[in-house]
């Protein structure tokens, strides 16, 4: 259940293991890390060990969570320049604050005009190299706060807009208002900004309903844990010390 393939009894999370874990819907990343960490620490009757996530996923977003302990964290940068491919789905005519239904929509538009032709127009105006501006709520440090914290004081920010590449972005499902898509891009890249600039290049407007991550450079979610899995692994397994 990692890239190496080993049983969980074997891996040697002090010296280094990478864990790649299925986030459930609901969870962020950071609570995903707190639990592995609390459980390791117990597991290994350890007071203190690192844990670290490469590449955070949306509490709403699912799917997979590359994570490192011990002297592995080191690995983390590299992993997170890595591509990464997403499966999810939009709704068009409509926007939200935070580009996804974490919020309320905020304003409606038509998409009754939007035909078949105009949908693969825009879908290739977003493959290559793009600027994209990162929302507002999001993890982005701007003077040392985030600026999901400043959005939900209701604070205006000014975001600028961000080099990333779209290597491929297909719609595998089109049901309007709804829209099934799948993603391969590079670091960097906010699928939810892509989809508010999707309804925008149709004249209307769109937000993120559903997101997967599927993939990270070389590593596929068929290969993770499910979080529930993991956890009863690290809790009745032997320790590998």
């Amino acid at each position: 259940m990692d890239d190496e393939g080993i049983p969980l009894e074997q891996y040697d999370f002090i010296n280094g293991a990478t864990l790649l874990v299925d986030k459930p819907a609901g969870w962020t990343s950071f609570d995903v890390v707190n639990k592995v960490r609390y459980k390791l620490k117990h597991r290994l009757q350890v007071r203190k060990i690192k844990v670290g996530h490469a590449g955070t996923l949306d509490p709403m977003a699912t799917g997979l969570l590359i994570l490192c302990t011990g002297k592995a964290t080191k690995k983390l940068l590299d992993f997170q320049g890595l591509d990464k491919t997403y499966t999810g789905t939009l709704r068009l005519g409509a926007t939200t604050p935070s580009y996804d239904s974490e919020t309320e929509i905020d304003e409606t538009f038509p998409y009754d005009h939007i035909t078949q032709q105009q949908l693969e127009a825009a879908r290739h105006q977003f493959i290559g190299r793009i600027e994209q501006v990162p929302p507002v709520f999001s993890a982005i440090k701007v003077d040392g706060q985030p600026l999901y914290k400043r959005a939900r004081k209701g604070e205006k920010v000014t975001v600028e807009a961000r080099p990333v590449k779209i290597y491929d972005f297909e719609l595998t499902r089109v049901e309007l208002p709804e829209v099934d898509f799948s993603v391969h891009c590079s670091k960097g890249t906010y699928i939810r900004s892509l989809a508010f600039d999707f309804g925008a290049a149709l004249n209307s407007g769109a937000y993120l309903t559903a997101l997967r991550r599927t993939s990270v450079g070389p590593f596929h979610i068929r290969d993770a844990w499910q979080l529930d899995d993991l956890i009863d692994a690290l809790e009745s397994g032997p320790s590998p010390l």
